[in-house]
C-alpha cells in the first residue's frame, strides 16, 4: 500500500518553528488582528498600524495572491483565541499547493486557535409568568431570551446542553415510516408542532432517527413525521419491552438543569441554567470545506492537493437533519455526500489533518467525500460529538473508484454519537486500500469501526438506504436476483488494513452491533492486531468482531479480545479467523467465543486461535446446524454454517474453572473430522486474571504454531513513533 505526498512536512515544520525565538510564517492571523493589515507578526501595542489578519478567510485570499510569485511552501499561523465563523470557509482549487508545494494552516506554537460557529445569546430575563405545561420543579428557575433564528443544539462552557425531553415510551402497533401510534398522553397537538421532534429507534436496535413532527392527532393517538424513519416505527424487533421513543423540545419535558426549549413561533428560548457561563447557538454545520471539482455523474474529478491543517480546534457545529432527498449509507448510519461534519474534504488528494481537536458539536468531525486519495488524518482528538468521528465516503456502487489509499492514524476518538447514537467512531464506505491504524476508540453508543459498502439485495431497491447511492448508469444489466459475483466489481471497500487499534467500552447504548463490523464490502480486507476489551454493556446481539451477511474474503487475525459481552467473533462464509486470542467473553446472555452463522464455509479457516475462559459459563464455538427446530437454510435462504465446513485445526480451548468443557468440545470437533491437532489444555498465559495474555515460554500454544501478540504496538503512539511511521509510509 502506498501513501503519497509530503507526509512529514507539517511535523518537520512545527519542530523547526517551535525551536525558533520568533516563528516564521508567510502570514499570521490573530483574534485582535485586522483584515486590512498585511498579516505580519507585529508587536501588540494600542497604537500599532499593522499586524496579523483577523480572519482565516483573509489569510486564504492572501495565500492565493502569494502563490502567483512564490514557488515554495506557504505557511499561515493562527494565534490562540476564538475565531467565530459566520459562513463555511471553502478552500477550492485555487487554494491547494502547486506541484510538490504544500500550504499549511497551523496553530502558532504553544497556542490554541479555536474555530467556532457559535453565536452567543444574550438578553436573558427571568421567567415570571406561568408557562402552560411547565413541570412544577422548573417553575421559578427558567430564563428566557428573544431569538430570531432556528437552531437544533445549544452549548455552554461544559459542552452540549441537553434539550428538554419526555419520558420514554413504546410505540403501539400500527406505525409506519412516517406514522407513529402513541400511547395516550405522550404527544399533543402543540401550537408550534414543527419545533417538536421525536427521537426513535424504529424497529431495529441499531439505528436512531431524530424526526420533526408534521402533525399530531391526539384523539387517534397518531403522529405524522415530516421525514420518513429508516424503518417502521413500532416495537423493537427483539427488545419489545424497551422504551424506544421520546419527544424533545417541549415545555412539558423541561425538568432538569441545563435543559432548554426553543419556540420559533414566539421567538423565545427557554432554559434552566446549569452554570453561569455564556450560551452559544451554532450557525453552521460545516466550518471548513476543501472542495475540488467533482463530477458526480461523470468519470473525471479535479482534486485540491497539498493542503495541511494542523493544531486547530473545531467546535460548536450544528446538528444535521435528514432531508427528503438524502441517500443513506448502510442502515442510514450516515448520509451520502452530505454536509454534516466540521471539516469536509470533498475532492482532495495529499491533504493532511493532524493534531487537530474536534469537540462539542452536533454532527460529525471529519469526512473525506467522493474523490479522496492519499489523504492523512492523524493525531487528532475527536470527542463529545453528536455524530460520527471520521468517515471515508467514496462514490456509490459503480465503476468510479477514486476514494482510497488514505491513512487514518493515531487518532483518539471518544464520546461520539451523543445525538445520533448509531454514529461510529470510524466508518469506511466505498473506499479501499486505506490503513486504519493505532487509533484509540472508546465510549461509543454503537459500533467503533465499520467497513461497509452495499449488500447484494440493495442493487434492486430504490429506497433511501443504499438504493439512491447506486450509480446505475455505470452498472451492467444484473440478473433479477443478483449474486455477490455479479456486484463485486462495484464494491470498493476492498483491501483495507485495520490494525493496531484499541477499542474499549463500545456498544454502550444500542444493540445488534460490534466493536469492528464489516458487511457489503469487497475482498481483501484485513482486521488484525487489534486489542478489543471491556465491551461490558449488558446487550445481546453484539460481538467484538463481526463479518455480517454475505461478507466474504476477509481475514481476522492476531487480535486480542478480552471481556466483551455476548460474542467474541462472528464468522460467516469463507472468511479466515486465525491466531486470535478470545478471552473471558461476558455471559449471559450468550457467551459465545466464536459464532459461525452463515454457510457454506467452504474456503474458511479457523486456525491457531486460543479460546480461554476463567468461568464455566462459556460456549467456545456456537453453530446453527440443522435440527433443534432449524432447517438447512434460514428464512432468507442462506445455508447454515458448521465449523467442520472450514479448515479448522491447531486451536486451543481451555476453561480454567472447568477444563472438561474444553475437552468435551474438542472431542466433539474431532468426531466431526476437524481440530485433529488442537488441544484442550492451559495455554499458560503470564497473568490472565489481570489481563496479561503474553505466553510463557513453555506454552503449548507455541507448539501449535501460534504467533505471540505484541500489544506494545497497539493503540496511540508517542510523537517519535508517529513520525517514524509517517516516514515509513511516505
Amino acid at each position: 500500500m502506498k501513501f503519497h505526498g509530503l507526509v512529514l512536512l507539517c511535523v518537520v515544520l512545527a519542530v523547526r518553528l517551535s525551536g525558533a525565538a520568533e516563528p516564521q510564517a508567510d502570514f499570521f492571523v490573530a483574534p485582535d488582528g485586522r483584515d486590512d493589515w498585511s498579516g505580519t507578526l507585529a508587536a501588540a501595542n494600542p497604537g500599532r498600524t499593522d499586524g496579523p489578519f483577523a480572519t482565516l478567510q483573509r489569510a486564504r485570499d492572501a495565500v492565493r495572491d502569494l502563490k502567483q510569485s512564490k514557488s515554495t511552501d506557504i505557511v499561515v499561523l493562527l494565534r490562540g483565541g476564538r475565531y467565530q465563523l459566520h459562513n463555511t470557509l471553502v478552500f477550492s482549487l485555487a487554494d491547494g499547493g502547486v506541484g510538490e508545494t504544500t500550504i499549511t494552516y497551523a496553530a502558532y506554537p504553544g497556542e490554541t486557535p479555536v474555530l467556532s460557529s457559535g453565536r452567543e445569546i444574550g438578553g436573558w430575563q427571568k421567567v415570571s409568568e406561568d408557562l402552560p405545561g411547565l413541570p412544577a420543579v422548573a417553575r421559578g428557575k427558567l430564563l428566557v431570551a428573544d431569538v430570531s433564528d432556528r437552531f437544533l443544539t445549544l452549548y455552554d462552557e461544559q459542552g452540549l446542553l441537553p434539550r428538554a425531553r419526555s419520558a420514554g415510551f413504546i410505540p403501539l402497533r400500527g406505525g409506519s415510516r412516517s406514522r407513529l401510534h402513541c400511547p395516550p398522553g405522550t404527544l399533543k397537538d402543540w401550537a408550534n408542532v414543527e419545533d417538536v421532534e421525536i427521537v426513535v429507534r424504529p424497529h431495529h436496535a441499531w439505528i436512531v432517527n431524530v424526526l420533526p413532527l408534521a402533525s399530531v392527532d391526539e384523539t387517534q393517538q397518531i403522529a405524522h413525521t415530516a421525514i420518513d424513519a429508516t424503518y417502521a416505527m413500532n416495537l423493537l424487533h427483539f427488545l419489545k419491552t424497551t422504551d424506544s421513543c421520546w419527544v424533545e423540545n417541549t415545555l412539558e419535558g423541561l425538568d432538569q438543569p441545563g435543559e432548554w426549549v426553543l419556540n420559533t413561533q414566539q421567538g423565545k428560548l427557554y432554559r434552566w441554567p446549569r452554570n453561569g457561563s455564556p450560551v452559544f447557538a451554532p450557525t453552521l454545520t460545516e466550518l471548513i470545506r476543501v472542495e475540488g471539482q467533482v463530477d458526480k455523474q461523470g468519470p473525471q474529478d479535479t482534486p485540491v492537493r497539498n493542503l495541511c491543517f494542523r493544531g486547530l480546534t473545531f467546535m460548536h457545529g450544528e446538528r444535521y437533519q435528514i432531508a427528503a432527498n438524502d441517500a443513506g449509507l448502510q442502515h442510514d448510519w450516515d448520509m451520502y455526500d452530505k454536509a454534516n461534519a466540521l471539516l469536509r474534504l470533498r475532492g482532495t488528494e495529499n491533504c493532511r489533518v493532524e493534531q487537530c481537536r474536534f469537540a462539542h458539536s452536533g454532527g460529525g468531525a471529519i469526512r473525506v467525500d467522493l474523490h479522496g486519495q492519499h489523504n492523512t488524518l492523524s493525531g487528532n482528538v475527536i470527542e463529545h460529538m453528536g455524530g460520527a468521528g471520521i468517515l471515508l465516503c467514496g462514490y456509490g456502487p459503480g465503476t468510479k473508484d477514486v476514494n482510497g489509499d488514505n491513512l487514518v492514524y493515531n487518532n483518539h476518538i471518544h464520546h461520539i454519537g451523543q445525538i445520533y447514537s448509531h454514529s461510529p467512531g470510524i466508518m469506511v464506505w466505498q473506499s479501499g486500500e486505506n490503513r486504519i491504524a493505532n487509533n484509540l476508540v472508546h465510549h461509543t453508543p454503537y459500533t467503533a469501526i465499520i467497513l461497509s459498502g452495499c449488500m447484494t439485495d440493495f442493487f434492486t431497491r430504490q429506497g433511501r438506504e443504499l438504493g439512491r447511492t447506486i450509480r446505475r448508469h455505470e452498472i451492467a444489466r444484473l440478473p433479477r436476483n443478483p449474486q455477490l459475483e455479479d456486484v463485486r466489481p462495484y464494491l470498493h471497500t476492498h483491501d483495507n488494513l485495520v490494525e493496531y487499534n484499541e477499542i474499549q467500552h463500545a456498544m454502550e447504548l444500542l444493540g445488534d452491533g460490534n466493536a469492528i463490523y464489516i458487511r457489503g464490502a469487497g475482498a481483501g480486507n484485513k482486521i488484525r492486531r487489534n486489542y478489543i476489551h471491556h465491551l461490558v454493556a449488558p446487550m445481546i446481539m453484539q460481538a467484538a468482531i463481526r463479518t455480517d451477511g454475505g461478507q466474504m474474503d476477509t481475514t481476522i487475525a492476531e487480535n486480542l479480545i478480552y471481556k466483551c459481552t455476548s460474542q467474541g467473533i462472528i464468522l460467516k462464509l469463507n472468511n479466515h479467523c486465525e491466531n486470535n486470542i478470545v478471552a473471558d467473553i461476558i455471559a449471559p446472555p450468550r457467551g459465545y467465543y466464536l459464532a459461525v452463522r452463515e454457510g457454506p464455509m467452504t474456503g474458511a479457516a479457523i486456525k491457531r486461535n486460543i479460546f480461554y475462559s476463567s468461568s464455566d459459563t462459556c460456549t467456545f464455538i456456537d453453530e446453527l446446524p440443522p435440527g433443534r427446530g432449524r432447517a438447512t437454510e434460514d428464512r432468507r435462504g442462506r445455508q447454515l454454517a458448521l465449523s467442520r465446513q472450514a479448515d479448522t485445526d491447531h486451536n486451543l480451548y481451555f476453561c480454567a474453572a472447568n477444563p472438561q468443557l474444553g475437552e468435551q468440545l474438542l472431542e466433539q470437533q474431532q468426531r466431526a473430522g476437524v481440530d485433529a491437532h488442537s488441544l484442550a489444555v492451559d495455554p499458560r498465559f503470564v497473568d490472565p486474571q489481570n489481563g496479561d495474555f503474553r505466553l510463557r515460554p513453555d506454552s503449548p500454544a507455541l507448539q501449535l504454531g501460534f504467533v505471540p501478540l505484541d500489544l506494545s504496538k497497539v493503540g496511540l503512539v508517542d510523537d517519535a513513533t508517529a513520525e517514524q511511521t509517517r516516514l515509513e509510509t511516505q
